[in-house]
């Protein structure tokens, strides 16, 4: 008999990582439940099947709110890719035998990024991938992060100044920092402008809690100058028309920047770092092969320099060239 119990826990073990994986990721039985269409009860016991197989203890119960245990944790990196490959059994198969002509992709990204960096992108494979349903969560930085490590979405693109422990990140574009005035102020198009020139004028950034204004302080506290803001105001493009009213300056990345502004630019790099755009994703994070395909289009390279060789990778990209893409 207790053989036979063993074999059906075994036989359940899927179901049983599903459930762990689905709360761990998303730090709620409730919320796993929801995306598993189970019930509550249902998940509590499939975590408790795995305890007592494992004869550990997967999650710290502190009232209405779970988090993994350090034996929780190292279940987690070894389950979520088993399971992640199971549940995407499918499109891989597909894509493996040449076909990707369904799925989801779901991308978190940062205005700066939808606006500027995957148009283009994000064209080339709606033209190349129809069928394949493809949303961009436009985010903060932070709500990525939450969405990444909660595996709501497949990846980010976005800027990194820190890159936590779980998260990897690979940069691909890279743009410069520039002062931007109204055409008629003092500093426009100046040489050789310092941080003590700009220190009186009164500066547009971003909110406070994005990386922006954080980089602007950070620079102007270890110069030893003082700065002011005149307006805080959110994304890039209102930012270059409150500056071209006269309103304040700032300081942005060429990102945003098309050539044709009616402003005045000047280059900071002596200041300021370039900025980096690119893949952000969790660390054992499986990739299905729409989200590879994506990396692909924005980075070739990717998954060799990488060291992420893959035969899907190969595959996808032998597809894309017989379609002439």
């Amino acid at each position: 008999m207790a053989k036979t119990s063993a074999v059906y826990y075994k036989q359940n073990r899927l179901k049983q990582l599903r459930a762990f994986c689905y709360t761990a990721n998303s730090g709620s039985v409730s919320k796993a439940a929801e995306r598993l269409l189970l019930s509550q009860p249902s998940v509590t016991l499939q975590i408790q099947a795995l305890e007592r197989e494992f004869n550990t203890t997967l999650f710290e119960r502190r009232g209405p709110s779970i988090r993994l245990t350090p034996e929780g944790r190292v279940l987690r990196e070894l389950a979520l890719p088993l399971v992640e490959g199971i549940d995407g059994l499918a499109e891989t198969f597909a894509a493996q035998c040449g076909n990707l002509e369904s799925g989801d992709l779901h991308i978190a990204a940062g205005e700066s990024t939808i606006l500027y960096i995957l148009p283009e992108i994000t064209k080339r494979f709606a033209d190349q991938y129809p069928s394949v349903k493809l949303k961009l969560h436009n985010v903060t930085g932070r709500d990525g992060l939450a969405l990444l490590r909660a595996d709501e979405v497949d990846l980010a693109v976005g800027s990194m100044l820190e890159v936590p422990d779980d998260i990897t990140y690979h940069p691909i574009f890279t743009y410069d920092p520039v002062l931007i005035t109204p055409p008629d102020h003092p500093l426009a198009n100046a040489p050789d402008i310092t941080l003590e020139d700009i220190s009186p004028y009164g500066l547009i950034l971003p909110p406070r809690h994005l990386s922006t204004w954080r980089l602007v302080e950070m620079v102007f506290r270890q110069h030893n100058v003082n700065y002011t803001v005149a307006l805080e105001a959110g994304g890039w493009e209102v930012i270059k028309t409150y500056v071209a009213m006269g309103l304040g300056i700032s300081i942005v990345t060429d990102i945003c920047l098309k050539g044709d502004e009616q402003m005045g630019r000047t280059p900071l790099g002596r200041y300021f770092p370039q900025r980096s755009y690119g893949v952000v994703m969790r660390q054992g994070k499986f990739l299905t092969p729409q989200a590879k395909r994506f990396i692909e289009m924005m980075d070739p390279e990717f998954f060799t320099s990488t060291g992420e060789i893959e035969s899907t990778t190969a595959t996808l990209s032998a597809e894309a060239g017989s379609s002439g893409g």
